[in-house]
């Protein structure tokens, strides 16, 4: 990936020790919950997440750098944002949530395109990532002002550059962000042309939140 500016900085938003993430089955229902912090190792259980792309009105594709304190691929290349919805919440209500804590704005618009995508990743050191969720696509309502804690870095690219690098090698790109893009890609060229999945496509605990 060339290099980018830095971020802007803001205020650190501090995250919650005890924030829980919904642990799911392999039918993807919910088995219970577990605190977010002590859930990432080397035997992660299954769990609700989702993932969202922002664009502009120009087809330009947000591209975040994961801050290189995190726990999981720090400094590694990433879709916009992502998140793990509480347990007993709305798809909609998580990524408002995890849009102002990340990059400090608020959404214009947002829907999920893709119902759901499963994955299951190992890094190095052995820590999983181990998640199935939505991919959302989100208008920005103003420009980002990203925390410190979660993005280092970002960079705003034209949809097809993306496919391009991929294509040919030039770019590195977490795991999960690879595996949805090119599901993604299938929807076809204009992300603002992409169906909005339908509900019954979520997983189960998104359907009909409390």
């Amino acid at each position: 990936m060339p290099s980018a500016p830095p971020a802007p900085r803001r205020s650190a938003v501090s995250q919650s020790a005890d924030e829980l993430i919904v642990l799911l089955d392999e039918d993807w229902n919910s088995v219970g919950s577990a605190p977010k912090d002590q859930s990432h190792h080397q035997e992660t259980p299954l769990h609700l997440a989702f993932t969202a792309y922002a664009f502009d009105e120009e087809r330009h594709f947000l591209l975040t750098r994961r801050a290189l304190t995190k726990s999981t691929w720090p400094g590694v290349w990433t879709n916009s944002f992502c998140g793990h919805p509480l347990p007993g919440e709305s798809l909609e209500r998580a990524v408002r949530r995890r849009l102002t804590a990340e990059l400090g704005t608020t959404a214009e618009r947002m829907d999920p395109v893709l119902g759901s995508v499963r994955y299951r990743a190992v890094m190095d050191n052995g820590i999983v990532e181990n998640e199935v969720g939505p991919a959302v696509r989100v208008c920005l309502a103003q420009p980002p002002d990203p925390s410190p804690e979660e993005i280092d870095a970002l960079r705003w690219i034209p949809w097809e550059r993306v496919l391009w690098e991929i294509d040919n090698g030039k770019t590195t790109l977490s795991p999960w962000s690879l595996l949805t893009i090119e599901r993604l890609r299938s929807l076809g060229p204009d992300p603002w042309a992409w169906p909005v999945a339908s509900a019954h496509n979520l997983p189960p605990p998104l359907r009909c939140p409390a």
